[in-house]
């Protein structure tokens, strides 16, 4: 594994979104001193916060899982999970609703959720859920030490034994298909295969492996932390703090000074020059480079990015019970959906949609007698032709009336405070074309074709644009590997997290 040459005594970290914050925790705890920028009044990134009017809302991902990769970052100094979040398992994981009125609620506990589809689909899909169980649990054994969880420093990286498992099993081939190879009715299809749209594809055009997600989520179990999911990068920020690194909030990076390779200091918009030994660049990918580091490498030039989405943040005096934590609503069209969104770039004419109801994990998210929803469209990234400073208002209208003939009558009246976040606003955040789901994970852009991890002597790049990729675990991990692309690698990560 490459790392990075000469002195790496003080590191600073630009960024405290989730990957900054899990390698600042790794790289404090083996000895660095560590000094983290981050242009925001406090951590999380695209892990971020609204509060308003006795309201507390996420801004970003909503959907916990894998919290061991936590315990872990914590772990490296020397901290518990449980002394810094109080996390409670979701039941149920999700709740689908259907076009048809069916409803189907997805459990962690196999034997329960074979017993939900013996009820809602039959017996026949009952029995492929265990072949689909043992499917997506072997990939994620096969998959995850050797293609997500390691540092690659080129393709011949992954010729492992578990790259001949993965093919043999099916992992290389495309998702739908592979899905239904165990599960027959098409609401099972739909429920365990749109987590594609989270590595930016169709479950039609993405690979089988990416059926790992699956088995993070609906196998491995979904977690709810006590305050929000911004309650995490808040522990992992305060456990940092704790062991000594330094946290420059309001502080933004303006660019990093290169003596030819090498980094040799971090500059600021207010004009001062933090020295350094290495850098740790969290911000998007492509934005890194090019606001960063005053270059654009051809491959990163050439990225293509996923889907974006449109997010409302709604405090409600409504009330929609009995409901789930994460509610999924698909429309009667599946297939044409993605071919709106990622082929002709356009809105979904018959949507799939988010609603999550952190109100009903955390009554203390919303004053008394108030609730607080989060609604996700999935729309197309500003690679479309859609001006959104004139197109949101009217798209507003149409996510109201969607949520109203969906079971959530008389949503938009029962608003008193919403926040609205479309593609533009995400790349006003910082996110490339954007796409908060960042660069698409198709063939050419996985696992050691991903962009690399580390340049130049001492410069290394942690976050979704790099590898393994997007999602919470994927960012948690990408901090890691960034960590150890400066402190070498940590022999006993693999005794901490494996049994």
């Amino acid at each position: 594994m490459r790392t990075v040459t000469g002195p790496t005594d003080h590191v600073v970290v630009v960024g405290a979104g989730l990957a900054g914050l899990s390698a600042a925790l790794r790289l404090a705890g083996a000895g660095r001193q560590v000094t983290v920028v981050e242009r925001e009044p406090e951590p999380g990134g695209r892990a971020g916060v609204v509060r308003t009017q006795g309201y507390t809302f996420d801004t970003g991902p909503t959907v916990l899982t894998m919290p061991e990769l936590i315990a872990d970052a914590l772990d490296c100094v020397g901290e518990r999970l449980e002394d810094w979040l109080t996390l409670t398992p979701v039941d149920p994981l999700y709740r689908a609703t259907y076009a048809d009125g069916t409803q189907l609620d997805v459990h962690a506990d196999p034997q329960r959720m074979q017993q939900e589809i013996r009820e809602v689909c039959g017996p026949a899909d009952a029995e492929g859920f265990a072949r689909f169980t043992d499917f997506v649990s072997k990939v994620y054994r096969y998959e995850m030490r050797d293609f997500i969880d390691t540092n690659m420093d080129s393709p011949l990286s992954v010729a492992t034994p578990n790259l001949a498992r993965l093919a043999a099993i099916g992992g290389f081939r495309t998702m739908a298909p592979k899905v239904a190879q165990y599960l027959k009715d098409p609401r099972l299809q739909k429920v365990y295969s749109f987590q594609a749209m989270y590595a930016g594809l169709s479950p039609y055009d993405a690979l089988a492996i990416y059926s790992v997600i699956s088995y993070m989520d609906s196998v491995a179990g979904v977690y709810f932390a006590k305050g929000g999911m911004h309650a995490v990068p808040q522990a992992l920020a305060g456990a940092a703090e704790k062991h000594g690194v330094t946290f420059r909030y309001g502080t933004t990076a303006e660019r990093v000074e290169l003596d030819g390779r090498r980094a040799v200091a971090v500059h600021t918009t207010d004009g001062e020059r933090i020295a350094c030994d290495a850098v740790v660049l969290n911000p998007d990918l492509p934005v890194a480079w090019r606001d960063l580091l005053g270059r654009t490498p051809r491959r990163v030039k050439r990225l293509t990015y996923s889907p974006s989405c449109y997010l409302l943040l709604a405090g409600s005096t409504a009330s929609y019970d009995p409901g789930a934590l994460h509610n999924i609503s698909f429309g009667h069209s599946w297939k044409n959906v993605f071919t709106e969104l990622i082929d002709e770039r356009r809105v979904m004419s018959d949507p799939s949609l988010l609603v999550t109801v952190p109100t009903h994990m955390d009554r203390s998210l919303a004053p008394d007698g108030r609730h607080s929803y989060y609604v996700l469209f999935p729309t197309p990234n500003l690679d479309a032709d859609i001006d959104w400073r004139t197109f949101a208002p009217r798209y507003r209208e149409h996510v109201i009336e969607t949520l109203e003939s969906r079971g959530y009558p008389g949503f938009g009246d029962a608003i008193e405070v919403e926040h609205v976040t479309t593609p533009l606003d995400w790349q006003a955040q910082g996110m490339e074309r954007g796409a908060p789901f960042a660069a698409a994970h198709t063939f050419g852009q996985t696992g050691p074709f991903r962009p690399r991890n580390i340049w130049g002597d001492n410069i290394v790049f942690a976050g979704s644009g790099t590898t393994p990729g997007v999602g919470v675990p994927m960012v948690l991990v990408s901090g890691r590997l960034a960590a150890e692309r400066i402190t070498g690698r940590d022999r006993s990560y693999r005794s901490r997290t494996w049994p």
